[in-house]
């Protein structure tokens, strides 16, 4: 998610923060590779944000019964931004620091670039044995300038559209997919259809949950977003950021959307209460929303091609921290669940998409019956393939987190789109400098 695993991103992931003092202690790293082992045993602390999915998916479990001597201990933190600063804080103090650490794809430039000397060159444990499992592009955006692998890829995140047939029904819209796949060909088919299901559309419902996801599943499609493939920071005259923010606005200008925040407890309600009949759904979207809409939504979601192309939105990697008291176990702990055998079954069972070039032939043939049979394995195997190679930059996640941040200031409180502009600009320029 992983965004996300993003943008929430992004994301999107699930569990609580548990960073409290006995945790933090728990946690607490030491330069040198002596695990806190007791008669052969060993605890090893993941520290996650969103939903990886390896605790639901059973990898936990069957990794502990391969390694008996091995006790998997995972925290998590539901936002990635809440996520990445205090994993921030706790790098530059040297403690508290899991065994693994998540890091969202967002991030993987500011770890290649600005933070290698705080993990673990994973080429000393053997990855470079590895890195034909992987994408190019996943494998080489987390290598170091010197050629260190600084983490092991997890998902990707191809995209898709995620949509209640039941909702549709009672607004008189068609649900097939293939046939909402030609009606919302475009955006601009999209959000037409989205006007069409606000004039009749069921009590309490709206189009889309927040014009934030649609911006992030649309910036999604773009090679270059926020910086150029010289590392010039490009995002105020890219004009696919500028198309991506004014169809944001329209739908929000329109009132389709939920007006909700991603990751907070009123979205994750909204998903049982059929607050919206849309939702931009990236792979690792589809075990979120399980969880939200629970055994009561089954069936009555289906997934449909995504407006405008393919595109990726999220994905991850696993890092070991040089402060890491378990380096090695930890290590072969993220070898194994990064393997094409576990990310196929991780996609099955959760639908995280697999980065492991293996998993993904293994996984075509996938469906979800959650989501009425929705061949999952085509629609995001064939989005996978398609979606561009994306340039990515040290502050991505930030200056994406500032965008979403004025989108909302449009769709809540009615900001006029050019001063709500105006604020990303000045909240990138505060963060980012």
């Amino acid at each position: 998610m992983p965004i996300a695993r993003a943008a929430k991103r992004a994301t999107v992931r699930l569990g609580a923060v548990v960073l409290a003092g006995a945790l933090l202690a728990a946690c607490g790293g030491s330069s040198d590779d002596a695990s806190d082992s007791a008669g052969g045993k060993v605890t090893l602390t993941v520290d996650l944000f969103g939903s990886f999915g390896y605790k639901e998916a059973g990898l936990y479990a069957e990794y502990q019964k391969l390694h008996p001597e091995i006790t998997i201990k995972q925290t998590d933190t539901q936002d990635e931004a809440d996520y990445w600063k205090s994993l921030q804080t706790r790098l530059a103090g040297g403690g508290g620091l899991a065994d693994v650490q998540g890091i969202e794809v967002g991030r993987i430039a500011s770890v290649t670039q600005q933070q290698a000397d705080k993990f673990e060159d994973l080429n000393k444990y053997g990855a470079e044995k590895l890195k034909g499992q992987f994408a190019e592009a996943k494998w080489a955006a987390a290598t170091g300038k010197n050629g260190e692998v600084l983490g092991l890829g997890t998902d990707v995140g191809p995209e898709a559209m995620c949509y209640r047939t039941d909702l549709f029904e009672q607004a008189g819209l068609p649900t097939d997919r293939e046939e909402l796949a030609q009606k919302w060909s475009t955006w601009e088919g999209y959000l037409e259809l989205g006007k069409q299901y606000k004039a009749k559309a069921p009590a309490k419902s709206t189009w889309l949950d927040s014009v934030g996801s649609l911006y992030s599943i649309m910036i999604g499609q773009e090679k270059e977003r926020y910086y150029d493939a010289s590392g010039k920071l490009i995002w105020e005259t890219n004009p696919a950021l500028k198309t991506a923010w004014d169809t944001s606005v329209e739908a929000a200008q329109s009132d389709l959307s939920a007006k909700l925040d991603q990751w907070s407890p009123q979205w994750n309600q909204a998903f049982a209460a059929g607050s919206f009949a849309t939702i931009p759904c990236p792979a690792w979207m589809l075990g979120y929303i399980k969880g939200q809409a629970g055994d009561a939504g089954k069936g009555k979601w289906d997934i449909a091609k995504l407006p405008g192309g393919a595109g990726n939105w999220g994905g991850s990697y696993l890092s070991v921290p040089k402060a890491a008291k378990n380096k090695k176990e930890a290590y072969e702990l993220i070898a194994w669940l990064t393997a094409p055998e576990q990310q196929a079954k991780l996609f099955q069972k959760v639908g995280n998409f697999p980065s492991a070039t293996g998993a993904i032939d293994k996984v075509a043939g996938a469906t979800d019956e959650y989501f009425s049979g929705a061949p999952i394995g085509k629609i995001f195997g064939d989005a996978a393939k398609a979606a561009p190679v994306q340039v990515l930059g040290v502050h991505d996640q930030n200056v994406a987190q500032q965008i979403t941040n004025a989108l909302s200031e449009v769709e809540r409180k009615g900001l006029a789109a050019d001063k709500a502009w105006a604020n990303a600009k000045k909240g990138v320029a505060n963060t980012i400098g």
